[in-house]
Formats: C-alpha cells, sequence, structure tokens
C-alpha cells in the first residue's frame, strides 16, 4: 500500500493559525469521531498544543459502540485528559461541554474568583481532523445555523468566534489533518468512515479491511446484512467480496459491491460500530517489550 499524503494548503494555513491564537483561548477542545477515538486525533496536535488545558470530545457517540466509546473516556482520563462522550445534535450538548470546560479549568477559575474575577467566559478553541462533526456541533453551540455542514471532508475553511452563552466564547478551526499516514491502518479506517476523500485509497483495500474488521468485531451484524450462512462467513474478504457481488447481481462489477459496502458502514447499516479498540493498545504494548 502507497504512503498516504494529503495536506492542502488551506490545512498548513490553519496549522499556523491555531499555533497563533492559542494565546487568546484558556483551553482547547479537541473534537474526535466515536468510531476513531484515536485515529480520528491528529499527532501533530500534542506539539500544537503543548501544555495549554485540553478537553477531549468523542462527537458521534450515536454512531459508535457504546462500550469501546466508554473504555476511550477511561483511555484518555488515565493520561490525564478529561474526556466527554456526546452527540452535537442534542440540545443538552451545550450545558454538557460547558460543565466541562469548567471542570478541566476548575484550578483557574477558582484563583480568579479569589482574585475577584467572577463570570468571565471561558474563551475555547475546538479542533478537529475533517468530518468529525465540527460544524454540526458549532451550529448547536450557537443554536442557529451559522456554519456550513456536510458530508466532505474539508468544508470549513475559515475561522470565526462564537459566543454560545454567557460562559463559553468559542474560536472555530479548520479541520487539520496530517501531512502523511504512519500508520496504513489508520488511513484504511479514516477511509471507510469518510474521514478523507474517497479516492486517496483504493476501495477494494476499505472493503478487505472492513470485511476483516467486522468478522473479527461484529460478526452477527454482518452475517444479518448480507444473509450470510456461518459456511459463509469463514469465507475470506477477498471470496466474500465475489460472492456477495454475484448475489446482488452486478456480475464481475465488483466497484458496485465496495461502494454498497462502503456507504452501508457509513450509514450504519451494521449497526454501530468502533473501529479502534484500546485492547488493541494493550496487544502493540505487549508486542513493543517483545521486540
Amino acid at each position: 500500500m502507497v504512503v498516504i499524503q494529503w495536506f492542502p494548503g488551506h490545512m498548513s494555513k490553519a496549522r499556523r493559525q491555531v499555533q497563533e491564537n492559542l494565546k487568546h483561548v484558556d483551553l482547547v477542545m479537541e473534537l474526535v469521531d466515536a468510531r476513531l477515538p484515536l485515529s480520528s486525533r491528529n499527532p501533530m496536535l500534542d506539539k500544537i498544543i503543548g501544555t495549554k488545558p485540553r478537553l477531549v470530545i468523542i462527537n458521534k457517540k450515536d454512531l459508535g459502540d457504546d462500550l469501546e466509546i466508554q473504555k476511550w473516556v477511561h483511555y484518555f482520563e488515565a493520561q490525564g485528559i478529561l474526556a466527554v462522550k456526546i452527540n452535537a445534535k442534542e440540545q443538552q450538548t451545550v450545558k454538557k461541554l460547558t460543565k466541562a470546560a469548567k471542570e478541566v479549568l476548575s484550578e483557574k477559575l477558582k484563583r480568579a474568583s479569589e482574585r475577584g474575577i467572577q463570570n468571565k467566559a471561558i474563551r475555547t478553541m475546538i479542533i478537529g481532523i475533517p468530518n468529525v462533526g465540527k460544524s454540526t456541533l458549532m451550529n448547536r453551540l450557537a443554536g442557529k445555523k451559522i456554519a456550513i455542514t456536510g458530508n466532505k471532508p474539508g468544508v470549513t475553511k475559515g475561522q470565526q468566534w462564537l459566543k454560545t452563552n454567557e460562559e463559553l466564547e468559542i474560536l472555530d478551526t479548520p479541520g487539520i489533518l496530517w501531512p502523511k499516514f504512519e500508520d496504513q491502518r489508520v488511513g484504511l479506517k479514516l477511509a471507510l468512515t469518510g474521514a478523507i476523500k474517497d479516492d486517496l485509497i483504493p476501495k477494494d483495500e476499505i472493503t478487505i479491511f472492513g470485511l476483516d474488521f467486522f468478522k473479527a468485531n461484529y460478526p452477527t451484524e454482518l452475517q444479518k446484512r448480507f444473509k450470510l450462512t456461518d459456511e459463509q462467513m469463514s469465507l475470506s474478504a477477498v471470496d466474500l467480496i465475489v460472492l456477495l457481488t454475484q448475489k446482488y447481481g452486478f456480475r464481475d462489477d465488483y466497484d458496485r459491491f465496495y461502494d454498497l459496502f462502503i456507504k452501508d458502514v457509513r450509514d450504519s447499516k451494521l449497526g454501530t460500530y468502533t473501529l479502534d479498540r484500546v485492547s488493541d493498545l494493550d496487544k502493540e504494548d505487549t508486542q513493543d517489550d517483545n521486540d
């Protein structure tokens, strides 16, 4: 598989804007996808943000596996980072994030109160890679449609301050991807959920990865969706593609099945799922220890 590189000019500019504006905010809200709590994090952010207080927001909880999401909440908290899971479309989102922001900044707010500074709005910055739901969240926080939303990555390119209530002021930033994916599985996960452009990774590779993942982690949902027998479930991903392409009457047009499968996954036709697993990190740590 080729190294995937995608770093449009406006994203390079956005990274500089983030660095320049950090001094104007009290904390950073890092938005990630509940289906990709780790893979949808930008590894450059640690260097960019530095010691600035941070809140991880796990968005699209309605699309993710709740059990796995909760494991990621604990994972972040073990690293000293507060994490909250939300669905940006829900009404209580503003209240939930305001409470979490106050918790992250509790010591700073306490010191300010002791100096007689009361009711000062918390200034935050929302950062996330494309297609994690930033525009939807911004619209929810504003209580009106102020950001362009869409299913294509990278539709938000500008920056704007938004006053959500008397307690929160938020600086929006464009989605920022990193220059290349060192771990090719990260690229496959991002592609399967639609976080990167569809033409960056061949659809057959995305489909093979997806079938293998659902066979291993959500076999019941995969079997039910495509009406597969137990014997058929034991087939390899490649053989399943051949079988299902013919089953759907696509003859030898495998691209039609790739499109169908990827769309089904993105539309949650195979149920809720989380591609990143905390247990996989434990396996990687064990492997590193043995190397």
